[in-house]
């Protein structure tokens, strides 16, 4: 073998990593929270962050401030890995143990809860980023106590509802499921975990089953509609393009877990209201529907093919010295 050849292989092995590690450096992003019944953070989204109209609003923006819900659809934990339950400690369910949202996280019992019943119901979850993965939906128990901090063993320990890749309708994923029989106040806790990532999404949904002393009636909430996402998509950290700063050092948690901060996605450019952000992923198998299902970003490809071909660049300096080299040898 020829110093050239030799040479030339040297620069392939080294090249073909590199090319193949700046292509699998696209950032992934996924964002959502339950609309069929509202989750916490939507409803007091919907009733305004600066000024909600709800006693229990009212409180969490005091406990957490405003951004939380401006940040509503990112209730998440980016490396939960199905370690649900490890890794979120009893009180904090409904913030996924995070200090941005612990406003969610207030026990009372006077939050918005819309009508539910016994049987079989369509539930909406509404995906402003939509990725693969797996949705569970839990029930509290009877004897659940709103006015109390939710414990996991408030929850039946397993989903009345479940769906992987469920279907994607007008922005949202539709998950059917058979709901227990209950009476009075409950909650709904959903998770969704993605399968192209580790990250996972949570949400608490307050409900009211007739027979009970509370009613829906009283303080009946709604979900964000598609002209408040967008109005609340210039105040939002959270970049549906991908993960980025919002300006808070990455890191641990105040709740000690390891690497589920606040800081794990920052607004890139574009409102999380846009009409892109909020359209459903094509069916048509388009790269963007690609990228979306797997985590990645559109972003992502012009910056691959230009670390890419700088790295070509670099490679082919490489490869001319080399040859100048070994032509003066052979002189």
């Amino acid at each position: 073998m020829t110093v050239r050849r030799r040479t030339a292989g040297i620069v392939a092995l080294g090249f073909a990593p590199l090319v193949l590690t700046v292509v699998a450096a696209g950032p992934a992003a996924a964002h959502g929270s339950m609309a069929d019944p509202v989750s916490r953070v939507a409803t007091c989204f919907a009733e305004g962050p600066e000024s909600p109209t709800s006693a229990a609003c009212k409180a969490a923006v005091e406990a957490g401030g405003p951004q939380a819900f401006y940040d509503w659809n990112e209730v998440n934990i980016p490396d939960a890995a199905g370690e649900h339950r490890r890794i979120i400690p009893d009180g904090e369910l409904c913030s996924a143990g995070r200090d941005k949202y612990k406003g969610l996280d207030l026990a009372r019992a006077d939050w918005p809860a819309g009508a539910m019943t016994s049987g079989e119901h369509t539930f909406r979850y509404k995906a402003t980023a939509p990725h693969k993965g797996t949705f569970e939906l839990y029930l509290t128990k009877e004897g659940y106590d709103p006015a109390e901090p939710l414990k996991w063993s408030d929850l039946e320990s397993e989903p009345f509802a479940k769906a992987t890749d469920p279907t994607l309708e007008d922005g949202d994923y539709v998950i059917d499921g058979t709901v227990p029989k209950r009476s009075g106040r409950h909650l709904i806790y959903a998770i969704w975990q993605r399968s192209d990532s580790p990250e996972a999404f949570y949400s608490c949904s307050d409900v009211t089953f007739g027979g009970g002393s509370a009613t829906a009636s009283e303080n009946a909430p709604a979900a964000p509609d598609e002209q408040q996402i967008e109005a609340g998509g210039e105040k939002s950290t959270v970049d549906h393009g991908g993960h980025g700063s919002d300006g808070h050092a990455q890191g641990a948690s105040p709740q000690g877990h390891a690497s589920h901060s606040d800081a794990g996605h920052g607004k890139a450019g574009q409102g999380q209201g846009s009409a892109e952000a909020n359209a459903p992923a094509p069916a048509g198998g388009t790269e963007k529907a690609d990228l979306a299902q797997t985590g990645g970003d559109e972003s992502a490809v012009p910056l691959a093919l230009g670390g890419a071909a700088v790295v070509a660049a670099g490679a082919g300096v490489f490869l001319a010295t080399a040859r100048r080299r070994a032509a003066r040898s052979r002189g």
